[in-house]
């Protein structure tokens, strides 16, 4: 397994839109396993394969506090079970860190995806991990939790990251 680098914003190659996965195989399971490597590492509860400058549609997730249930989601596809119904969370992102923001999702949602070794299934999580699927799903089509937030805030941030990454260069 390997340690891979994590994009941050405002980087540009965050916004790709990730394509779908074609067939799963060894290669997509050493991916799945070095984001695991690098999400316990960082440490965080998801990862999306975007996040790692991958742009295909993965996302590993484990909520738990001992990390004794990774979850892996591939090619997933969410659909909203409660449109009204949406919960504020402080999100975080281990691509925006030290930045945590309030974001309103939908509470209740069904996921389609592939696991690890390909098989389909559905999932209906609500509470936090509905929303940390609903977070990395939207890493794989270019959107980041900053866009839910005001522009201002948004430029706050990103000015603070940005130089952050000066400092480090």
């Amino acid at each position: 397994m390997a340690k891979l680098e994590i994009l941050e914003f405002p980087d540009p190659r965050l916004r790709t839109v990730a394509k779908p996965v074609a067939q799963v195989d060894d290669r997509t399971r050493q991916l799945v396993d070095d984001m695991f490597e690098t999400m316990y590492a960082a440490p965080g509860v998801g990862l999306a394969a975007s996040q790692v400058n991958v742009h295909e549609r993965v996302v590993v997730i484990d909520v738990s506090e001992d990390q004794s249930q990774p979850m892996v989601f591939i090619n997933p596809e969410v659909t909203v079970l409660d449109e009204g119904t949406l919960r504020p969370y402080d999100e975080g992102c281990l691509s925006i860190p030290g930045f945590y923001e309030t974001v309103e999702r939908p509470e209740k949602v069904r996921v389609n995806a592939l696991d690890r070794d390909g098989k389909p299934f559905e999932l209906e999580p609500d509470g936090l991990l509905a929303v940390c699927i609903q977070h990395e799903l939207d890493h794989l089509n270019g959107k980041l939790f900053v866009d839910y937030i005001s522009p201002v805030k948004r430029q706050r941030i990103r000015k603070k990251l940005e130089k952050q990454h000066r400092l480090r260069a």
